[in-house]
């Protein structure tokens, strides 16, 4: 019965991830997305339903549009993988739960992001806005308003600390070195773990980026790294082990 539900999971996120991709790439430019219909952006051909099923359309088109045989983008591909994979960690974490919203929320929000930061450099509000509110009301349903209210103040918190992280990166580079959108994410940070926790997620994003930032910087001639993917990942990764604070320490005091 359990593998029923993972393959259902995976599924479904296979079609929000298709889905995800549509917006990410539309919405950051001001288009609509709803019109125009989903077409190729070589010849414009309309795409049909049966071109537009989640991963199995990409094979078996052999990754080519089937109107003009122009190559389409791997990322289609690795954006719906990616996603189904992402919806079955979180039922695996989280079974029939309030917190399995609250992952699947931030699930869809990290393949938001990476899409839309690593194409345009751009994180819109309305990809921090909504899962905020999403998370809000679970909040209250399985916690009530008080402590919806709690997390809300933890948010502007972590607000505040990467505010801060921001303006000290300022003085020591000498130029800007957080996107708006980066401090704003933190709100959402705050808005499900407690300060600490924050905290941790911002040196584990960090960390995570270290490596993967300087490959960018080779490629990248404007020297310029989006952050928002990595604060995403590290945020997940804090959110899916349930870590707690005195865990982490441990941890730490382990490894010296």
């Amino acid at each position: 019965m359990m593998m029923y539900y993972y393959v259902m999971f995976f599924i479904v996120g296979t079609i929000f991830g298709s889905y995800f991709n549509l917006v990410a790439t539309r919405i950051p430019m001001g288009k609509s997305t709803v019109t125009p219909r989903s077409h190729c952006e070589n010849c414009n051909h309309q795409l049909k339903w049966y071109e537009l099923i989640p991963i199995l359309s990409f094979i078996i088109q052999k990754g080519k549009c089937r109107n003009c045989h122009a190559e389409l983008s791997v990322n289609y591909l690795l954006t719906e993988l990616f996603t189904g994979i992402l919806f079955v960690v979180s039922f695996y974490s989280f079974k029939f739960s309030y917190d399995l919203i609250i992952a699947l929320t931030l699930s869809s929000t990290l393949i938001l992001i990476i899409v839309s930061d690593l194409n345009y450099l751009i994180i819109p509000d309305r990809f921090i806005i909504i899962p905020s509110i999403i998370i809000f009301i679970v909040t209250i349903v399985s916690r009530g308003i008080q402590n919806a209210l709690i997390q809300v103040g933890y948010g502007v918190i972590s607000f505040a600390i990467m505010y801060l992280v921001m303006l000290l990166g300022n003085f020591l580079f000498k130029k800007e070195s957080l996107g708006g959108a980066d401090i704003k994410l933190m709100f959402l940070v705050g808005l499900t773990l407690n300060p600490m926790l924050s905290i941790i997620v911002i040196f584990l994003a960090s960390f995570i980026a270290l490596p993967i930032s300087l490959i960018l910087l080779v490629k990248n001639k404007e020297h310029v790294i989006p952050y928002g993917p990595f604060l995403m990942i590290g945020f997940l990764i804090v959110f899916f082990m349930k870590m707690e604070v005195s865990e982490i320490f441990e941890m730490v005091l382990h490894l010296f």
